[in-house]
This record gives structure tokens, sequence and C-alpha cells, in this order.
């Protein structure tokens, strides 16, 4: 016995976007960001200390001034390649056409 085939119901239009509204989830990615920078902050505040120690006298050790040096400029570095994926990957969803 056939099936009966059954109406094709009415397709609706696309609904109209809504505003952005304040979530958790952009409070959670701004403390995340905010929290990022001031480890950057310490970290580069903890190198200019170890130069100024090390200039001065106070802290004998070469090495150690370098790798608070180092930690800084890495630290640094890896802030700016993500900083700058995320603005490309902002720049990308710009230009998307809807």
């Amino acid at each position: 016995m056939p099936v009966p085939i059954s109406p094709i119901s009415t397709i609706s239009g696309p609904q109209p976007l809504k505003p952005a509204e304040h979530t958790k989830g952009t409070d959670e990615f701004q403390n995340i960001l905010q929290g990022t920078i001031q480890k950057l902050e310490s970290l580069h505040n903890d190198a200019t200390d170890a130069v100024q120690k090390f200039l001065n006298g106070e802290n004998d050790e070469l090495h150690s001034t370098i790798l608070a040096v180092q930690k800084a400029e890495v630290a640094f570095d890896l802030g700016m390649q993500v900083r700058n994926k995320v603005v490309s990957a902002y720049q990308e969803i710009m230009r998307m056409q809807m």
C-alpha cells in the first residue's frame, strides 16, 4: 500500500538579528585578557628590576638577569602573535557577507 505524501509546509523567512547582549562569555574573555596583560607587565617589571639590580651591583648572577629579560621578551612576542591572530580573525569575520 503506498504511503500518502504530506504537503510541504510553508518556509518562514530569516529571523531578524537581535542586538548582542552582555553575556558571561564576554566577561570571561575580558578577565582572561586583563590577566594576561597583567602577567606581561609583571614579567617586564621583573626584567627591569633584575637589570637595575645587576647594574647597581646588588646581583652578581648575570645568567638570572638574562633569563628574566629573555622570559619577558618571549612572553611579549607570544602576546603579540596572539594579538595578531585575534585581529586577523576579527577582520576576516568583518569581511564575511550576510
